[in-house]
């Protein structure tokens, strides 16, 4: 390369401005009162997540997904929404329900990492057909520079430089750039920011103004919580504010960041929740196995999502707290 020739660059889509002063001036009008956001996830989801938004999802590949703020963002219908899928696998199997004839189209525009696999168990054939459709924007990314993105706007940054991607097929199907290191005159991946207009994390604990607790992994939430523009918290557990403060270095996520908060136990399943339930890979199983056959899909989709009240009779038709109990009983005595 002389010093006349182009920088490389990707050729994928830039969904979102990366501007830091745009973002500031979003989170300028947050506000910072310590008050209680507890409300129901409908509410939750009404109120904070509109048509056309750039959405991202917490949790990492089958643990700690939001499932039921998912199904019901699902259940209210809302279009056009974009996606971080950094390692997307039930989520976003999830949302892809979403795209379907007769029900509009949920997703428009997805930033991909990791999708439509979910890992050991298979391919999901539905996201499948929805990625294949050509109704899906697409800009591929790697986990760590997904990741990344994240940690730039956490730190109020348009980019993060990085020598991952550089010289790859991914590098060119992103929407990243080079930049020249003024120190080193090398070559780096120039990774922009991402502040998602809404995202949706579950969580261990929290109290009521939306202090969080999260044990195990937490891959990208602590960045991606600091990203969002709003936050929603689904927890297996509400607490005391007198409990956070006795150990406030447990707090993963503080209440400033936070904009709603939803007490919802087993709210991860059929995910894994790391120290209190394991996957259930029967449910996972039988969303693979239906989704080969689009009608028998739909009926699905019904029966567990449309015509249900909400995530506790989603909860019941899945077997209960027996079904509940023994997933706990995996998780916590797997040697059993």
């Amino acid at each position: 390369m002389t010093p006349t020739d182009p920088l490389p660059r990707g050729n994928g889509p830039l969904f979102l401005d990366c501007d830091p002063d745009a973002a500031r001036d979003a989170f300028a009008e947050k506000s910072k009162q310590l008050q209680s956001k507890v409300m129901t996830v409908p509410e939750a989801v009404r109120q904070f997540v509109n048509d056309g938004d750039y959405l991202a999802a917490g949790g990492f590949g089958g643990d700690r997904i939001a499932t039921a703020l998912l199904h019901e963002i699902v259940r209210q219908q809302k279009q056009g929404l974009g996606l971080a899928g950094h390692t997307a696998t039930h989520d976003f199997q999830i949302l892809c329900a979403g795209n379907q004839t007769g029900r509009g189209q949920l997703l428009s525009r997805v930033d991909a990492a990791y999708i439509v696999g979910l890992e050991a168990r298979g391919l999901s054939p539905h996201a499948r057909r929805v990625v294949e459709s050509g109704e899906v924007q697409l800009c591929e990314w790697t986990n760590y520079t997904l990741a990344l993105r994240f940690q730039a706007a956490a730190m109020g940054l348009p980019y993060l430089p990085a020598r991952s991607m550089l010289g790859t097929d991914t590098f060119q199907q992103s929407a990243a750039q080079t930049v020249i290191c003024p120190f080193t005159g090398k070559k780096l991946a120039a990774i922009p920011a991402l502040w998602p207009d809404v995202a949706v994390i579950h969580v261990h604990e929290a109290d009521c103004y939306g202090n969080c607790r999260i044990r195990g992994t937490s891959v990208t939430d602590y960045h991606l919580a600091r990203a969002a523009k709003k936050l929603i918290i689904s927890c297996e557990r509400l607490i005391d504010t007198e409990e956070i403060r006795r150990d406030p270095t447990a707090t993963m996520i503080p209440f400033y960041c936070v904009d709603a908060v939803c007490e919802v136990p087993y709210g991860s399943f059929p995910a894994n929740m790391p120290y209190e339930y394991f996957s259930d890979e029967t449910h996972l199983c039988e969303w693979l196995t239906t989704e080969r056959d689009p009608v028998q899909y739909k009926k699905y989709l019904h029966h567990y999502i449309f015509d249900v009240a909400d995530f506790h009779e989603y909860l019941l038709r899945c077997g209960g707290l027996p079904r509940l109990q023994e997933l706990r009983r995996q998780e916590l005595f797997p040697a059993d």
